[in-house]
């Protein structure tokens, strides 16, 4: 499994990495700005304004399916937004949280929740965030998101956060 896993997120690092563009044949003298452009993570952004989903389709958290802890390509645009502002501010650390619905034992939830964190942080690290960079936390079932016993509740509990502090922080 751990195998498994590993080769998953070495899978999305040689993906990513392997994307590129060709520069503009003008020089970039016509270039107009794009939505995707305005969301770049320019060090005078702050993680607020970065994750706003309003502003740029990201958000501070990722969210998993009923007993997972793989990312579905959401998530994984996510963090791939998360890993550039993180390397745009690198005095920035991150503590990544990893949370589970109410549903199982606490030791279970607990569990889960470490392994969607771990998860999380390592797509990070594949996306060429220090590891040194990055803390990892399991809260389970305990730090609920939104207090309910159905369906759409559950759903925003199984959740990963990212929760960066910048040097003065």
């Amino acid at each position: 499994m751990k195998l498994k896993h590993a080769l998953a997120v070495l899978a999305i690092a040689l993906a990513s990495v392997g994307c590129s563009t060709k520069p503009p044949k003008d020089g970039g003298a016509n270039t107009r700005v794009t939505q995707s452009e305005l969301a770049k993570p320019g060090p005078g952004k702050s993680w607020q304004e970065y994750t706003a989903p309003s502003r740029n389709g990201y958000s501070d958290r990722v969210f998993f399916a009923y007993d997972r802890f793989d990312l579905d390509k959401d998530a994984q645009a996510t963090i791939r937004a998360w890993s550039e502002w993180m390397r745009a501010h690198r005095d920035a650390t991150v503590l990544v949280e990893g949370h589970a619905d109410e549903r199982g034992t606490r030791e279970y939830n607990l569990g889960l929740g470490a392994k969607r964190a771990t998860a999380i942080r390592d797509m990070l690290i594949a996306l060429g965030v220090n590891a040194r960079r990055i803390r990892t936390v399991s809260y389970g079932k305990e730090r609920p998101a939104v207090a309910g016993d159905d369906d759409d509740s559950y759903r925003q509990n199984r959740r990963g956060v990212a929760r960066p502090s910048t040097g003065g922080a």
